[in-house]
């Protein structure tokens, strides 16, 4: 299939309900776990047409594809430790907005953050952390020091903060994604994950969504 005889992707708001709707299946514990089989399988082998991006931290907690309750070729999945940016996650997500037309991108981060507790203690301390791990630490810092001066001190509360920076940051930084934005193509927001809970809740929105 060609990008001319794609299907019409849904409207920023309508893919969010989607993804809503199966997150809300995934709390009560009545998942249907669609587009999972052979079919499915097999009906993806030339092209893709994915709803929505999903930017997430690494975190094995935070399986995008478990919480939101969707299948094979539904969403478009990148992942770091916090949720960081680099090159290479923008030009990811831009590949998803330019090529396969994705007209809404999550950044999805968690509560008890492991590399947010890190940037946490690194600020407190003054003291970084060795190796590439730093490299980590230091590209969450600026969320956490926002946070600060906003008086947020908690691991959970500066994980929103860093979402809603982060989020607006992959927009400021790319110059595919600001265009896809100002021009309705695209949306992106924020969400949070409750691990206890296994809600997702928006915390900032950019875009017409």
């Amino acid at each position: 299939m060609t990008a001319s005889t794609a299907p019409a992707q849904p409207l920023p708001a309508e893919v969010w309900e989607l993804l809503k709707a199966g997150n809300d299946r995934f709390v009560s514990g009545e998942s249907k776990h669609p587009n999972q089989n052979a079919a499915r399988r097999s009906s993806l082998t030339e092209s893709q047409h994915p709803v929505a991006t999903i930017f997430g931290c690494s975190d094995s907690r935070l399986a995008a594809e478990i919480i939101f309750d969707v299948g094979l070729g539904d969403v478009f999945v990148v992942r770091t430790a916090g949720q960081v940016t680099d090159d290479a996650v923008l030009g990811s997500l831009e590949f998803s907005v330019a090529e396969l037309k994705v007209p809404l991108i999550v950044v999805l981060g968690h509560d008890s953050c492991g590399a947010v507790s890190a940037a946490l203690a690194s600020t407190e301390s003054g003291v970084t952390p060795t190796g590439f791990v730093r490299s980590l630490v230091e590209r969450i810092t600026p969320s956490v020091l926002a946070a600060q001066r906003a008086g947020i001190t908690s691991v959970n509360e500066t994980v929103e903060e860093h979402v809603k920076q982060t989020a607006h940051r992959v927009v400021d930084h790319s110059r595919v994604l600001h265009d896809a934005v100002a021009e309705g193509r695209t949306a992106v927001i924020g969400v949070t994950y409750r691990l206890s809970e296994g809600r997702a809740d928006v915390v900032t929105s950019i875009g017409e969504i």
